[in-house]
């Protein structure tokens, strides 16, 4: 077949539409079944994102755990030890690391699916793919290496003889899961917007310090509920979905505090309106990210 011909036989073709187009947007169904239809691409995104980190590394995912144990041996020592954090909470360093574990997997689904689609830039405007499966690849890869510091932590209970085999282990799912809601629906959102604003990775990384530090993890709650007393204070605090799954971990995780630890009364409620309100944000962001997404080829 001749040049000419093969031209001829392709000006012939039907046109078939390939994702919303600029100013267009999917529903999050519609999207949720495309991203099903590329699962497998999905996955070897996850996979990809996993062995980039860690490619030529002689440790390779050892170096997962190098960051929270580091941060773990300075809050410690410094907080622990030196400032004496550890005198009014048993097994001060399970309860921190219980803590960092849970705010670590939300800022590595935020921080990571913040750069997901600039990083994957040559991708994007090579071969057409959802573009949520990028910030999702992200929120994967994230809960891969919250696995492993989880099991870390199941160990060190195990040893310290505390090993959260009790009631209070049904405060972690919600926990969970609230913190999978709100990563994935900033993650969207702030993935977007950085396509156009490059400045906004850098704002989140700022903005991830300061949450940890506002977050209960080197201190109680009580300590907290002690400064600001019963109030609006401490609702306005209390009701940040990060507290309240950190706290849902500890509550779940850390049993030398059962029976001492003081908690919401109405934690479990509070977990289901923070999850409630999570998925509206999870709805509009991924509405305003299906909005942007038809110009990140160009933009790009």
């Amino acid at each position: 077949m001749s040049t000419q011909e093969r031209y001829d036989s392709l000006s012939q073709q039907k046109l078939a539409r390939v994702g919303s187009g600029p100013g267009k947007s999917r529903g999050l169904w519609a999207s949720v079944r495309e991203i099903a239809s590329q699962r497998e691409m999905l996955a070897l995104l996850i996979r990809r994102d996993l062995k980039s980190r860690y490619k030529d590394s002689a440790l390779g995912f050892v170096w997962t755990l190098v960051r929270p144990l580091t941060q773990l041996f300075i809050y410690y020592v410094v907080i622990g030890k030196f400032l004496g954090a550890e005198r009014g909470i048993p097994e001060f360093a399970i309860f921190v690391f219980t803590g960092l574990t849970a705010y670590g997997l939300l800022s590595e689904i935020i921080g990571g699916s913040t750069a997901s689609i600039v990083g994957n830039s040559g991708l994007i405007k090579k071969i057409y793919l959802p573009r949520e499966v990028f910030p999702l690849a992200s929120v994967g890869s994230a809960l891969f290496n919250f696995v492993i510091q989880l099991l870390i932590i199941l160990a060190a209970t195990f040893a310290a003889g505390s090993f959260p085999a009790t009631g209070e282990i049904i405060y972690f799912l919600p926990g969970l899961i609230v913190l999978i809601v709100y990563g994935t629906a900033f993650g969207l959102l702030l993935s977007a917007v950085n396509v156009y604003l490059r400045d906004v990775q850098y704002l989140v990384e700022v903005l991830l310090l300061l949450m940890l530090w506002a977050s209960p993890i080197v201190y109680s709650w009580s300590m907290v509920k002690g400064i600001v007393g019963e109030g609006l204070a401490l609702d306005i605090y209390t009701s940040n979905p990060i507290t309240l799954a950190v706290m849902a971990f500890q509550r779940s995780l850390w049993t030398a505090g059962h029976g001492i630890a003081e908690y919401p009364s109405d934690m479990m409620l509070r977990l289901g309106i923070s999850f409630a309100v999570g998925v509206v944000l999870l709805l509009v962001f991924h509405r305003v990210f299906a909005k942007l997404q038809g110009n990140f080829a160009q933009a790009l």
